[in-house]
């Protein structure tokens, strides 16, 4: 009895440490998530960045567009038609990027290249 009570209690805390280790693959992850926290939030914040000024360009362009028409009686055939009285000049678009306008509608928007 005093030899198998021992053996037991071996045998269990063998079989206690066999199994799944996804405690200790989480717990890894968690604390390479907190130590690349920094890099991530402000990663996060540039791509915000680039899409609000994406929007605020093309909104800006679009109200340009809308005054010339109502100046001029017609859209603008292209974006150089609004520099210098309607825009002082046309927005730097972000790399990969170009501003695409739809002379037919009076459009602009930003697109990938």
């Amino acid at each position: 009895m005093k030899i198998l009570l021992p053996t037991l209690a071996a045998a269990g805390a063998l079989l206690a440490g066999c199994g799944d280790h996804s405690e200790t693959t989480q717990g890894v992850n968690a604390v390479s998530n907190v130590v690349n926290a920094p890099a991530n939030y402000l990663n996060t914040v540039v791509q915000a960045q680039q899409r609000a000024d994406k929007v605020i360009d093309v909104s800006f362009l679009n109200q340009a567009i809308q005054l010339f028409q109502v100046s001029e009686g017609r859209l603008p055939k292209n974006l150089q038609e609004l520099v210098p009285n309607y825009v002082s000049k046309l927005p730097e678009v972000p790399l990969g990027s170009q501003l695409v306008y739809d002379a037919t509608v009076g459009t602009v928007k930003v697109a990938p290249k």
